[in-house]
């Protein structure tokens, strides 16, 4: 299950499956220093996206 504090380059080595989420919320550099450094929540409101719709997105691309 993935959750708001967890580091994003940490969410795509344990589950590439959500690359597809991220780029859709606009944040297409995931190998960027900031990817690898910075978390679900800060991610969603640099990007303007509520932190808990894209985990709960994020959660269903793991189930699928």
């Amino acid at each position: 299950m993935i959750t708001k504090d967890m580091v994003i380059g940490e969410v795509l080595r344990e589950f590439p499956q959500t690359a597809e989420v991220f780029l859709s919320m606009g944040m297409h550099c995931l190998g960027c220093p900031s990817a690898v450094m910075e978390d679900i929540q800060s991610a969603a409101v640099v990007h303007g996206r509520d932190p808990d719709e894209l985990v709960a997105d994020l959660n269903k691309a793991i189930e699928k």
